[in-house]
């Protein structure tokens, strides 16, 4: 790995670092609104509806233009977007506007693996990429969780008295919008150090109608490839129920724990750790042409799920969401790198990633919502846990076995 590769890994932490910190402040803003709880899964939704709207038109931007001035474009955005949330338009639809960014940004950053590294690379790489991106989110929950707190804001207002007298900030919320508008800003700054690379498929027409035809040929394409729907499924489920996973745990902890807000925050860092575990074995142990062959971790990842049920301990919840992460990290960077390769073999990286993004979060917007219905109709919270469990584990051994009957060899990356 060379210096580019390392430019394009900082570009990525800082942005993701930007994103999960986000998510706390826009919670933190709902609960100062005193908003019912329910809209705390909305506002994912309203996050990822970007993913879905856009998926049509990202791939071709991507595979358009270099990819490190289309993050960087994407940046900007999201910086626009928390330049709103401070403005005082309402969460829901400022974190809306920085799913745009992010909408934008996917493709890119997964676009250029494939574009700038050899296959053989690809699952060291994405080992990389996850790793780096999910202690994003480790420091993203732990640094969101202290900037939302009313003592944090009291420090800032103390070192910084000129923070006093500006109209837009007000509450602990805002303080941690304001620096994490700072983190966008350095992402999009290491943004123009990017490498620029030959660009790949790049679309010809501009044409809307053509773009969605375009878009429809390559989610047909992708979903035809034995080994590229296995992968897509998987991810697709993966992160999906990992989105709303995460929610439910700052519930649980609440409920079963006893931790306030700002503790429940920083106890989602525990499965972005373990995640940053499993995607280092599984870069360490895990060859791209037997990427199929972790399927049954996802089985165990459900069957770990279902325990959350009996924990009352804070150590043993710990445990608990380290050993969910370290399961889902395990068979999640492996499908994600098969994935990336046969997109890029197929039809291009941009286009490939853009047809992943509109699955894995139109997954992501059905699950929110499912679990927003559950909210509303005050389903015991044991219950929409051992749901989400029991989908991960039904859905994944349906897939295993379906791979292991269609597929005499499922390794075959290259046919």
């Amino acid at each position: 790995m060379n210096r580019g590769f390392y430019t394009i890994l900082a570009a990525q932490f800082f942005s993701a670092l930007a994103d999960n910190a986000l998510l706390f402040a826009a919670i933190a803003l709902l609960r100062d609104m005193s908003a019912p709880a329910w809209q705390t899964p909305v506002l994912q939704q309203f996050f990822v509806f970007a993913y879905i709207v856009l998926a049509p038109f990202v791939g071709p931007f991507a595979d358009s233009l270099p990819k490190g001035r289309v993050m960087f474009i994407s940046n900007a955005v999201k910086i626009g977007g928390c330049i709103t949330m401070l403005a005082g338009m309402h969460p829901l639809y400022a974190y809306g506007l920085v799913g745009f960014g992010a909408a934008m940004y996917s493709p890119a950053k997964y676009g250029i693996l494939t574009e700038y590294l050899p296959a053989a690379k690809l699952v060291l790489a994405n080992g990389w990429m996850e790793g780096l991106t999910v202690l994003s989110i480790i420091l993203g929950a732990i640094v969101g969780g202290v900037m939302i707190g009313d003592g944090f804001a009291g420090w800032m207002y103390g070192s910084f008295a000129f923070l006093g007298s500006v109209p837009l900030l007000h509450t602990a919320p805002e303080i941690a919008i304001l620096l994490i508008l700072l983190l966008y800003l350095v992402a999009a700054l290491i943004n123009l150090y990017i490498p620029r690379v030959v660009l790949d498929h790049k679309v010809s027409l501009r044409d809307p109608l053509f773009l969605l035809r375009d878009f429809w040929r390559s989610f047909i394409q992708l979903w035809r490839d034995p080994l590229g729907q296995v992968s897509l499924a998987v991810t697709t489920l993966f992160w999906g129920t990992g989105a709303t996973l995460r929610l439910i745990v700052l519930l649980w902890a609440g409920a079963a724990l006893g931790f306030d807000v700002e503790q429940a925050t920083q106890l989602t860092a525990a499965v972005a750790v373990g995640i940053a575990a499993g995607s280092v074995l599984a870069a360490r142990f895990v060859k791209l042409e037997r990427a199929v062959r972790v399927l049954p971790v996802g089985i165990l990842m459900g069957a770990i799920v279902l325990t959350m049920v009996l924990i009352t301990d804070w150590r043993a919840a710990l445990v608990l969401l380290v050993a969910i992460g370290v399961a889902g990290g395990f068979f999640v960077v492996p499908m994600n790198a098969l994935l990336q390769h046969r997109g890029h073999l197929i039809m291009g990286a941009g286009h490939s990633i853009a047809v992943q993004n509109f699955n894995e979060n139109l997954s992501i917007l059905a699950l929110l919502g499912v679990y927003a219905l559950m909210l509303r109709a005050n389903v015991s919270l044991n219950t929409i846990i051992v749901s989400f469990g029991l989908l991960l584990m039904v859905t994944m051994t349906v897939l295993w076995r379906r791979h292991c009957h269609s597929q005499d060899d499922p390794g075959a990356t290259d046919r």
